[in-house]
């Protein structure tokens, strides 16, 4: 007789996994009528089993022992929500030894290991499905699979932090400095006590990471993104910036040229008009740039406990609907492309700089000379007393240079007697291609 039900395993049950037993059990009609199946949570892996908890299930589902989901036959599928590397990685190839399917929302994970965890589950035969792990209930990684799937995306850019949107959103809208805005997240919520992956760009990296890999189909690395975080960002920064047109968000970029890739993460000037720059708050967007549909762009909440649940269940509906067809393993693909990564000379973007001068005859002559000889001309400048007109304040925005270039003119500069300070050199997206 046909399995009426099928049972999985919960590792984790914080904030995500508490948000998708409430959805299972809330909305088990739809999901039975979506998939044919009741779906079933056999157990939950918890640190402590004795713990209050205001949501109800049947006794004996709790448990400290991982081997009692690992090695129950029963359980055909794994759902990881407890984070982190150590043990989730163990935990995960270990359901895929035995055969089960896997569902996680690890971003540190998949970004490290995910080339790893796909190989085994291709070998397995079995699913791995973590849309979760990227924008929260954004169907990103599903859209780049499926609805990519005849197209060849040239690029992605978007914004996949929502503490840092948060706090660049206050500062753009209120004037405020960065300190004061963070300590007010923090006081929300939106920001960790040590906020230090979040704002130096690291978790919107593993993000990136992650959709380089499955948009290009190539084995990234955390340590192939370029990473800069918003903390030098400075409300000056912000206020230029709208006097040039622009909004400043932490953008994660992934372009590829012909075979050659370059992954970043940077505060980046926007134009206004540009759908990203009214992005605002905690919610996330990505831009996804394909080479025969053109532009889209897919937005939404980027955390929260039931916005990142739906994406677990979601992906956990896919597992059960690939088992009903006996399709389970089939639609895995590791990634199978070399990884060529642009060198600096490469990379090319328009940039934005703010420097302190001297207040002296021909010292713009001698800033654009400078620039000049490295082949890089001015779009717009903007120049303003400083220091109570003891020196001047250059804003500029460049056309398009490579990183090389650009660094070359940022050594030269620090060298320079005219030059006080550089105080800010940041990506500039949109206009020049």
């Amino acid at each position: 007789m046909e399995k009426q039900s099928i049972k999985l395993g919960l590792m984790g049950f914080g904030t995500v996994g508490t948000g998708v037993v409430r959805i299972i059990q809330a909305h088990q009609e739809d999901l039975q009528k979506q998939t044919g199946l009741s779906i079933e949570i056999s157990r939950i892996l918890v640190q402590d089993a004795e713990k209050s908890r205001n949501i109800s299930f049947m006794e004996g589902t709790l448990t400290t022992d991982p081997a009692s989901l690992l090695d129950d036959p029963e359980i055909e599928v794994i759902v990881e929500v407890i984070g982190g590397i150590h043990p989730a990685k163990e935990y995960i190839l270990g359901a895929l030894e035995r055969g089960k399917h896997v569902v996680t929302a690890n971003k540190d994970l998949m970004a490290l290991h995910g080339a790893e965890i796909l190989e085994k589950a291709q070998e397995k035969g079995c699913d791995v499905f973590y849309e979760a792990s990227v924008a929260g209930g954004i169907p990103i990684l599903r859209a780049l699979v499926e609805g990519f799937s005849s197209d060849r995306i040239a690029k992605m850019m978007g914004i996949v932090n929502g503490t840092t949107n948060y706090i660049m959103t206050k500062m753009s809208q209120e004037g405020a400095e960065y300190s004061e805005v963070l300590k007010e997240a923090q006081a929300l919520g939106y920001a960790e006590q040590d906020p230090t992956s979040d704002v130096e760009g690291f978790d919107a990296a593993r993000k990136m990471a992650i959709l380089a890999t499955l948009g290009f189909r190539v084995p990234m690395k955390l340590e192939d993104v370029d990473v800069k975080g918003i903390s030098s960002v400075s409300k000056e920064d912000i206020a230029y910036g709208k006097q040039l047109g622009y909004e400043i968000k932490l953008l994660g970029l992934a372009r590829r040229d012909e075979e050659a890739i370059e992954v970043s993460v940077q505060p980046t000037l926007v134009p206004k008009s540009h759908p990203l720059a009214s992005v605002n708050g905690v919610f996330n967007a990505v831009y996804v740039h394909g080479e025969a549909v053109g532009e889209t762009m897919f937005y939404g909440p980027g955390a929260g406990e039931l916005p990142t649940a739906t994406a677990v269940v979601s992906d956990l509906v896919t597992v059960v609907k690939n088992r009903k067809l006996g399709v389970n393993g089939r639609g895995m693909v590791a990634p199978y492309k070399e990884k060529v990564l642009k060198e600096d000379s490469e990379k090319f973007s328009k940039y934005f700089l703010r420097i302190v001068v001297a207040d002296k005859r021909g010292v713009l002559a001698q800033i654009t000379q400078l620039l000049a000889d490295k082949n890089i001309s001015l779009e717009q400048v903007i120049q303003q007393p400083f220091n109570n007109g003891r020196e001047a304040e250059i804003i500029m925005i460049t056309h398009m240079s490579s990183k090389s270039d650009m660094d070359a003119v940022l050594a030269y500069m620090a060298q320079m007697d005219i030059v006080s300070t550089v105080q800010s050199c940041y990506r500039v997206e949109g206009g020049d291609k």
